[in-house]
């Protein structure tokens, strides 16, 4: 309990510092002007959608492999938290590309992809809720949710391999295409959303096992 207090602090004040160096003290693009700093928090919510995802598909694999329900509950929770995260990612991206871009959404590989991803695992979470028998359901939705994290790597590489407007990565190995001032903000926005997440996760792995015993009980 108190470790999970800790957390929430530590994120709680990443995401201010965060703020801040997005907001203020990191400058404004060449290009895009005052409208890059939305970056700061449309790049760190699609992170935290791939991490989340990462983890149910592992968890849902244990799952299936020892039917020991911790791993459900790691899954039904990283799904959850991922459909959150990647309609955020939406959105922002959304808010981002009408003033970049011209238009709030365009048939762009990189969006597509991540818009089927969000129905995959909000599919996940209505096959669980749908099922008579809640053990089957989380059965069905772990199937679902293994498949679906196949769209990542497609997601991730959609800029690479088909002809789109989204911009291709500006972190990747050996290869920095981005300020100091600016690359400093886009780490601390991921780092304080990644710890936000594990807060938020073990929040809500707390509540996946009381409902169970709830309804064991």
């Amino acid at each position: 309990m108190r470790g999970q207090t800790f957390l929430g602090a530590i994120a709680l004040g990443l995401l201010a510092a965060g703020a801040y160096v997005g907001l203020v003290a990191s400058p404004p693009d060449a290009f895009q002007g005052e409208y890059v700093r939305i970056m700061y928090a449309h790049v760190p919510n699609a992170w935290v959608a791939y991490v989340a995802f990462a983890i149910t598909c592992v968890a849902s694999a244990l799952y299936l492999a020892k039917r020991t329900p911790v791993y459900d509950y790691i899954a039904h929770s990283a799904t959850e938290l991922g459909v959150v995260f990647t309609g955020l990612a939406l959105v922002t991206g959304s808010i981002w590309g009408r003033p970049v871009w011209g238009t709030w959404w365009t048939w762009d590989a990189r969006l597509v992809t991540t818009a089927v991803l969000f129905f995959i695992y909000l599919g996940a979470l209505l096959v669980r809720g749908l099922a008579d028998d809640p053990r089957r359901g989380a059965r069905l939705a772990a199937v679902v949710s293994i498949v679906g994290f196949l769209d990542v790597p497609v997601i991730h590489y959609s800029v690479v391999w088909f002809r789109t407007l989204h911009q291709p990565a500006s972190l990747t190995r050996g290869d920095i295409k981005i300020a100091p001032p600016m690359l400093a903000a886009l780490l601390l926005g991921l780092l304080a959303f990644t710890v936000l997440f594990a807060y938020l996760l073990t929040l809500r792995i707390r509540l996946a096992r009381a409902e169970d015993a709830g309804e064991a009980a």
